[in-house]
């Protein structure tokens, strides 16, 4: 009995170390999650500077505490229907690195902030192909969680590579 006992708090503990937390958001009836560790801090719906020749996908800039941030409008990004901005609408301000050490600061617009899961890597299933999409890379997997699927976002890939499109070195030899 006692083996069996450390073996389960061993396993538990291997479980514990694989298991990230993920800020779940709503996006046209959708659940999405990030790596909480990307989250810089949730802000309430403002109004936008728009910026002119950026990617349809950029409502603008902010200006957060002197730092001027880009705000990206994720149901533009998706191609997903627009709906105007509600009394959960919110702003997540991420970190996402561009794979150089560098770090860019960004808002994401959401329809709402749901809560914060624990989710174990092993329960992270990678994303089906289907079709030619773009931002596949932005999508890291899926999880279920309680009857629900979350799709699992990748914030570098999404924000730098796709939203931002600045050039991956390995793909641009």
């Amino acid at each position: 009995m006692n083996n069996n006992a450390a073996l389960q708090t061993e396993k538990d503990a291997q479980t514990e170390q694989n298991t990230e937390q993920y800020l779940t958001f709503c996006l046209a009836g959708e659940e999405y999650g990030i790596n909480i560790l990307k989250v810089q801090e949730i802000r309430g719906w403002s109004e936008v500077t728009p910026m002119p020749n950026t990617p349809a996908s950029i409502l603008g800039v902010i200006n957060l505490r002197g730092t001027v941030v880009p705000i990206v409008e994720l149901r533009s990004h998706f191609h997903l229907t627009s709906a105007a901005p509600g009394p959960t609408t919110v702003i997540i301000v991420v970190k996402a690195d561009d794979g150089k050490g560098n770090q860019r600061t960004m808002g994401v617009v959401v329809d709402a902030v749901s809560e914060v899961h624990n989710i174990n890597g092993a329960d992270i299933q990678p994303a089906p192909q289907i079709g030619d999409a773009a931002d596949r890379p932005a999508v890291a997997g899926l999880a279920t969680m309680e009857e629900r699927m979350i799709i699992i976002l990748d914030v570098d890939e999404l924000l730098i590579n796709g939203v931002l499109g600045l050039p991956d070195e390995q793909n641009a030899a």
